[in-house]
């Protein structure tokens, strides 16, 4: 589905983005990233903060295009991730493995289920894959969006 098609079904609005509001959220991305990292504290927590740092990177993609999620529909967290192919280039199979991750916190988020180390090394991973990918990106195709 096209980001279009996606604004037209209301999954997104239109956004204009700025180089602080990209900058802010790759600074708060960095940051959870940084905390994720923070052995002292929960798997539960580490996962969480990596899965944000996700999060915040799939969102400067999208705005980025010129789109953001509507908050306020369901499944925006859904439809954030699986536009990485359409908004960077994102192969399909690491969308997947992203959207593993998605449902798994959504899983512990609601139900109490356990986070076990292997699962949250690989939130952290995927989310500094991605905070790179995003970043490369931005740099090729909108680089007044990034510090100069």
């Amino acid at each position: 589905m096209t980001l279009e098609n996606l604004l037209k079904i209301g999954q997104l609005k239109s956004h204009a983005t700025s180089k602080e509001e990209v900058q802010r959220l790759l600074a708060s991305a960095r940051r959870n990233l940084a905390d994720a990292e923070v052995e002292a504290i929960s798997t539960e927590t580490r996962f969480d903060s990596a899965y944000k740092a996700i999060m915040q990177a799939s969102l400067v993609a999208l705005m980025a295009n010129g789109y953001r999620p509507d908050t306020s529909r369901p499944g925006h967290h859904v439809t954030t991730i699986q536009s990485l192919p359409t908004t960077i280039g994102l192969p399909s199979a690491r969308m997947v493995v992203l959207d593993v991750l998605r449902r798994k916190r959504n899983l512990a988020d609601y139900t109490g289920d356990w986070i076990d180390e292997t699962l949250m090394e690989s939130s952290i991973a995927e989310a500094k894959a991605l905070l790179r990918d995003v970043e490369a990106w931005l740099q090729e195709h909108k680089p007044g969006l990034l510090e100069e």
